[in-house]
Order: C-alpha cells, then sequence, then structure tokens
C-alpha cells in the first residue's frame, strides 16, 4: 500500500528501539524523512545509521528526554516543521503494592507519560495547522482504558492523556491536523524486557525467565495466544500517519490480541 506520504518529515521520539523504532522503519520505509529522539546516545545513533542505510532516507538522531523542558526546545530547534510527529516512551515499571506509591512516583509518571507528550504536541502542533496538514500518534497503554493495579504508574497518566487528545484533536481537525492514539497490550519489546526484574518484584516472584513467564500467562490471558511485537503495532501507526487516515480523528486504537474484553 502507497502511503502517500513519501517525502514527508517526522519526529519519531522513542525512536530508537521497540515499537517506536518499528513504527520508524515503516516511515522510513513509506519515504519519510526522520528525526529520532532517545536518552541513550549510543543505541539511538545506531538505529539512526541502520534505518538510514537500509531504506536510504534522511534519519537525524537527537537524544532528548521528551519530560524535560530543554530536550523539548532542543528537538524543536533541531526540527521545528514536522508533518508527522509519534510518540513513545518506555514502559514504567511495575509498582508492586499500590499503597506503596508515593507522591515522587506519581510526579515522575505523569513528568513522562502525560506531561511530556502533551508538551511535544503543543510545541508542534501551530507549524502543522499553518501548514493545513498534520499527523499526531501517541502510543501509549491499553491499561489507560483497562485498569491494572499493578500498572499505576502507566494506565493514569495515559488515561489523562487520551482525555487531552480527545479534546484537541476535535479543536484542530478543521486544519488537517489528526491525532489518534494507539493501546498496545501485552508486547515484547527491548524496553518490557528491562522491567522483567521489577515484574519479578512487584509479585514476589523468583528471578527465574520461566518462573516469571508462568505467573505472566496465567494473569494475562491474550486471545490470539501469544505476546505482541513491535511489528504488529507499526503499520498501523504508520497507517495513521498518512492522508488516507484523514477521517480517523481523537481515536483510540487497542492492539492487545483481544485481551480488553470491551465492546468500544
Amino acid at each position: 500500500m502507497d502511503l502517500q506520504i513519501k517525502g514527508k518529515k517526522a519526529i519519531m521520539a522513542g525512536g530508537s528501539a521497540g515499537m517506536g523504532r518499528a513504527t520508524a522503519e515503516r516511515l522510513a520505509e513509506a519515504g519519510v524523512e526522520l528525526v529520532i529522539t532517545a536518552r541513550r546516545k549510543e543505541r539511538l545513533e545506531k538505529a539512526a545509521t541502520e534505518i538510514s542505510t537500509k531504506y536510504g532516507v534522511n534519519v537525524t538522531p537527537i537524544v532528548a528526554d521528551s519530560s524535560k523542558p530543554a530536550d523539548r526546545a532542543r528537538l524543536l530547534q533541531a526540527c521545528p516543521d514536522p508533518d508527522i510527529l509519534g510518540i513513545t516512551i518506555k514502559p514504567p515499571a511495575p509498582n508492586g503494592d499500590f499503597l506503596n506509591v508515593t507522591p515522587e512516583m506519581w510526579r515522575e509518571s505523569i513528568d513522562t507519560a502525560l506531561i511530556g507528550p502533551v508538551e511535544l504536541m503543543r510545541q508542534h502542533i501551530p507549524h502543522m495547522k499553518s501548514a493545513g496538514w498534520g499527523r499526531i500518534v501517541n502510543i501509549a497503554t491499553f491499561s489507560a482504558k483497562n485498569p491494572m493495579v499493578w500498572r499505576l504508574m502507566s494506565g493514569p497518566a495515559r488515561s489523562a492523556l487520551i482525555n487531552y487528545t480527545a479534546s484537541v484533536s476535535r479543536e484542530i481537525a478543521k486544519h488537517g491536523v489528526n491525532i489518534n492514539n494507539l493501546l498496545p497490550g501485552m508486547f515484547a519489546t527491548a524496553g518490557a524486557n528491562e522491567i522483567m526484574s521489577d515484574y519479578a518484584d512487584a509479585f514476589g516472584l523468583e528471578h527465574k525467565p520461566e518462573v516469571v513467564g508462568a505467573h505472566f500467562r496465567s494473569n494475562n490471558h491474550i486471545p490470539a495466544g501469544f505476546v505482541g511485537s513491535a511489528d504488529d503495532l507499526a503499520p498501523m501507526a504508520a497507517f495513521l500517519c498518512s492522508p488516507l487516515s484523514r477521517f480517523i480523528v481523537g481515536q483510540n486504537i487497542v492492539i492487545d490480541g483481544g485481551q480488553h474484553a470491551s465492546l468500544f
């Protein structure tokens, strides 16, 4: 399918690994020039080189943490005029007992999963409006609409994010700028693998892959029968970044293998 975005410019925040990198690759495959950001310089620069070499497009790495104002400002200076903005963050660690969640933990969650994405959108929407076209895709989490007590550091902040985007998307759609959210369920990504020890600690498990895996499967029934990979989400993200999605406004699309049992 021709996504009709060849030659456009995209920022992919969190584009060095996982779902962010997979989305960046699908955009690069469609001929999009990229700016990718992440906090880890070495992994980011490696991803930029690999994507550029594979797809023959310009990929500029910008080391940045979207929760930090100075880093957002540096990104704006490097790319003030994107046509497309994709945003994802590393999944936060499971929180364990909800009674142990502190105000400091809430503030970090809100800065990372709510304020960071909101401020990225706020600084780039004016250009998109003036250009008369733009696409914004947040890769959030299905726990934004499927409450899970062990994912308090992930779900509530993203629930606020999808509330924000639902409101803002309807204000800017008339300018040709669409915001939509993807809500992934359980995916096997580098970020998810890095928090497996935190998952074990949250549930008092031995730090053994077979023990953690068995607990996860018994508490997370996925009708599809497998945990998703980043490539199970990236094509939908790329589609939402294209003109083909022009009538999709302010939606929250769950991609979870059927785990979230809801009609809407």
